[in-house]
């Protein structure tokens, strides 16, 4: 292939990362700030509208964990249009929804859409862009986060608009049926090479794969519980609905330069361990603001938090690819990765609503995340490159008597 060809297919293929990764948040993020009316209208309590988050969370750690059978029956292709295609019926069923559990109902069949896409894109992109594995990982991330926070901020502005909650909702079919348009015209016309050796895609086994899936899971349960709760919180201290979309889109927009300036920065950096460490104390110091002066700078807070999480992702991420050498193998362990990882993440929401509800305020749900990311400070320090190889090697049983590289 000339230099030229070369040149833009690399273009075409980012455009499809960027369209692709902008369709899988908006299901997540467009909750929160339409909280209220939706619970007016339907009579949602607070736990069923975690599971508004939580299930299509859930969906998105157990679908990747199907993979290494479901792409015995599935191509790349049909995969992606499939879920894209999943997260546009599932956003057009929300425009006529009137009910609780036709909503939920609905976040699953996104959820499972939004899991199929997602579960592949670690390996796509590493498949696509091998050189330049770091900085592809933060632009697939800052479009990832940009999608969720347009959802938050303008859905209470459309939905205003129009008068119904449900247009906020479904409005988000329109580039999921523009990303299954783009993918069918412009994807690459090579197949995603199969899976050799013995691990054949599963991680079970390996004690590393699990301590990333926690370490993932963790670090993205502060974003889950942020898009769930950030909004009511701040209705709960006398803000209103398109405030506390605000402070969602303010975070998003910190979650986008941490993604790709924390990268940009440490670029000729092999230890991901710094960024990590840099990322996480900027997100502790937020969620400590939160907890001891939740109104006195509540958008730093936020902006810090949003700074933090944006960072880790893409760091995190990175650090999974990096553990193996072939895109396929490193695909298949960012897989199993998210799908542990998306599963705990899932369940933090959850478990932060629930706080809520028997403490009466967020300030518990807020402590239990402080000491998440305190956990994470120290976990990071197991993440030694120099010992990659050794550590992704390791089985389950072999860890009891030997130390963490």
């Amino acid at each position: 292939m000339e230099t030229g060809q070369r040149t833009m297919r690399a273009a075409l293929n980012l455009l499809l990362v960027m369209l692709l990764a902008l369709n899988l948040r908006p299901i997540l993020t467009s909750i929160g700030p339409l909280l209220e009316p939706m619970r007016a209208s339907t009579g949602l309590g607070y736990q069923q509208a975690a599971l508004l988050t939580a299930l299509p969370v859930l969906c998105m750690g157990l679908v990747p964990l199907l993979q290494p059978w479901l792409r015995r029956w599935i191509s790349e292709h049909g995969g992606m249009l499939a879920g894209l295609s999943a997260i546009a019926l599932a956003c057009l069923w929300r425009l006529q929804l009137d009910s609780a559990w036709a909503l939920i109902a609905s976040a699953v069949v996104a959820g499972l859409g939004v899991a199929v896409v997602q579960g592949m894109m670690p390996g796509l992109v590493n498949r696509w862009f091998p050189g330049r594995l770091a900085g592809a990982m933060g632009l697939y991330s800052a479009a990832l986060m940009s999608g969720g926070g347009l959802a938050a901020v303008l859905g209470p502005h459309i939905s205003g608009y129009f008068g119904h909650w449900q247009v906020g909702l479904g409005l988000w079919a329109i580039p999921a049926v523009l990303a299954v348009l783009a993918w069918a015209v412009l994807r690459p016309r090579q197949e995603a090479p199969k899976l050799a050796g013995a691990t054949g895609g599963h991680w079970f086994g390996t004690r590393r794969a699990w301590l990333l899936a926690l370490y993932f899971g963790l670090i993205n349960g502060g974003y889950t519980s942020m898009v769930a709760w950030l909004p009511a919180y701040h209705i709960e201290h006398g803000g209103s609905a398109q405030g506390g979309a605000d402070l969602v889109g303010l975070m998003t927009i910190f979650q986008v330069a941490g993604a790709l300036g924390l990268p940009l920065l440490l670029r000729r950096w092999a230890d991901r361990r710094p960024g990590l460490w840099l990322a996480l104390a900027i997100q502790l110091a937020g969620f400590l603001g939160l907890l001891l002066a939740p109104t006195l700078a509540s958008g730093l807070w936020v902006a810090m938090i949003g700074f933090g999480l944006g960072a880790c992702f893409s760091q995190s991420l990175t650090l999974t690819l990096e553990h193996l050498k072939t895109p396929a193998e490193a695909g298949s362990l960012a897989a199993f990765v998210q799908g542990i990882g998306f599963i705990i993440t899932g369940i933090v929401p959850y478990i932060t609503g629930w706080l809520r509800d028997v403490s009466g305020d967020f300030q518990a749900s807020w402590t239990l995340l402080t000491v998440t990311v305190v956990a994470m400070l120290l976990v990071t320090a197991c993440f030694n490159p120099r010992g990659y190889a050794a550590a992704i090697a390791r089985p389950v049983a072999a860890g009891k008597a030997a130390s963490v590289n």
